[in-house]
């Protein structure tokens, strides 16, 4: 979630224009058409119309029952209809709610049957925005949100909701206004997700009753007022601070434990306080320091051991050779 980021830019009605985007199938036409010419064909060469070049009175019968057929097979090929695998047709007989057809082929009774509607029961995503919302600790905020809905029942979502894409959208924005009116900033930027939660069961429950089902509520992004921005910034760099020393502070007292655990046991053992220090001696040798601070009490007890040989190497240079 981009809580400082700039607007996207998409609005309600985008998504909806979107959404009726639809690539033209000419199939049905094509199938129309073949159907119209065979039919054309089939009327020609029964009467023989291209060889005649009179028509005799007795063959009116004839042509009267060659014009019905073709006018009957122009209603039973305008009566076929054809939805998607993903579309339901509402079909209304005389204004009445007759059934939902679909998908595939299926035919309407001409001048009785029309189709009302098509619906769509595929997932849809639909953005909506509140703009100049004001939080419960009054925070002005501009919130940018995503719905993801199905229409399970084509019937209700048609015959009960005027327009059930607006109502879905409207819902779910007055919704994200009342849960940002009865929450605080800092628990809505924490605890988005609750939020998405409770926006969702909102609209859920009022959609239900049209055949609609809300499956999901994301926000997408908050912008708040840049004074406020700042503040949080400078609130958010205290506390990494804050964490940062107590953390320090942890640490040193975990070394201190640890010293105190050492102290107690060279205080214990002589032997292992002396190989410590013989340990300190030799990685300051290995580090070819010229010069090496040792306290008295460690000189004393080198000298007495003599355990680099100090006291023989000292007697050898202050002892002058014979002549």
């Amino acid at each position: 979630m981009n809580i400082f980021g700039s607007n996207s830019g998409m609005t309600a009605s985008s998504s909806r224009a979107s959404n009726a985007v639809k690539k033209r199938d000419y199939s049905l036409a094509l199938i129309r058409l073949i159907i119209i010419v065979i039919t054309l064909a089939v009327i020609s060469a029964v009467y023989h119309l291209p060889q005649r070049t009179s028509i005799n009175p007795d063959d009116f019968m004839g042509m009267w029952i060659g014009i019905l057929v073709f006018i009957a097979v122009l209603f039973l090929v305008f009566s076929v209809r054809k939805t998607d695998e993903w579309e339901r047709a509402i079909v209304l007989r005389f204004g009445k709610f007759k059934k939902v057809k679909g998908p595939g082929l299926f035919f309407l009774i001409p001048l009785a049957d029309r189709i009302s509607q098509v619906v769509d029961i595929r997932i849809r995503v639909s953005d909506f925005s509140t703009q100049k919302t004001l939080t419960g600790d009054s925070v002005t905020v501009d919130v940018d949100a995503i719905c993801f809905w199905l229409v399970w029942d084509p019937q209700k979502a048609a015959l009960e909701v005027e327009s059930y894409i607006d109502a879905v959208l409207l819902s779910s924005k007055t919704a994200l206004r009342n849960s940002i009116s009865s929450n605080d900033l800092s628990t809505f930027l924490e605890h988005s997700d609750i939020i998405e939660k409770q926006i969702q069961e909102d609209v859920d429950k009022k959609t239900t009753e049209w055949g609609i089902t809300v499956l999901h509520i994301e926000i997408t992004d908050i912008q708040i007022p840049e004074p406020l921005q700042d503040s949080l910034s400078r609130v958010a760099q205290a506390e990494r601070e804050k964490k940062g020393r107590v953390l320090l502070a942890e640490a040193e007292i975990e070394i201190a434990k640890k010293l105190e655990e050492a102290i107690s046991i060279y205080a214990k053992n002589e032997g292992a306080m002396k190989l410590k220090i013989l340990t300190i001696l030799n990685e300051g040798l290995k580090a070819g320091n010229s010069m090496m601070l040792v306290p008295n009490s460690m000189a004393e007890e080198l000298k007495t051991k003599d355990i680099f040989g100090l006291t023989a190497l000292n007697e050898i240079k202050t002892k002058k050779p014979k002549q």
